[in-house]
């Protein structure tokens, strides 16, 4: 797994679409039973290479129950976006991840973790990637059928605050998807 992490670490694949050039953010350990699998890294998170070291990580953990220790112990939770570096900005957010990652990288990171039990996949990005035809007509539908995709997979939306909107209008997700996520933890 070290040569690997290395490896990713040191990627430059796509460093002609990055802005802000390669800096690949991954966090991961043979041992994890979790695997987060989000969107890509912010300006803060490229800056700093912490994982979900931003607004977006700390209602992440909120969600989750678990503190800041238990989030960032790689041998309990890894942590891998579906593009490892930051791609830039566009109108109204970040781009998109790029497309080079996932296909490259997350199979072998997955092939390295023999004790992993639950992928949670964080936003349209990841759930298209990972449930293919099995997800439902968008993130809302994917995230209230979560039972569906279990005991592998748990789909949530992103924790950005800029979905306070989406959670406003979708109180069943704090009052029926968080405690089963909770549940699901458990570390």
């Amino acid at each position: 797994m070290k040569e690997l992490l290395t490896e990713i670490r040191e990627c430059t694949i796509c460093s002609a679409h990055l802005p802000l050039g390669p800096r690949p953010i991954v966090a991961a350990h043979a041992d994890a039973k979790i695997i987060i699998i989000g969107q890509a890294p912010g300006t803060k998170v490229h800056e700093t290479s912490i994982p979900w070291d931003d607004p977006s990580g700390r209602q992440l953990r909120k969600w989750l129950g678990v503190s800041d220790e238990v989030f960032y112990d790689e041998s309990k939770i890894a942590l891998v976006p579906m593009g490892f570096c930051y791609p830039g900005k566009a109108k109204g957010g970040d781009l998109p991840p790029r497309k080079e990652c996932a296909p490259l990288w997350h199979q072998q990171l997955r092939d390295n973790m023999p004790k992993l039990e639950l992928i949670i996949l964080i936003g349209t990005y990841a759930q298209k990637y990972y449930l293919k035809e099995a997800m439902e007509k968008n993130l809302t539908e994917t995230v209230r059928s979560y039972k569906k995709y279990l005991p592998k997979y748990f789909p949530l939306p992103h924790p950005s605050p800029r979905n306070r909107f989406w959670l406003t209008k979708n109180p069943w997700f704090e009052d029926e998807v968080i405690p089963e996520l909770r549940k699901k933890i458990q570390l």
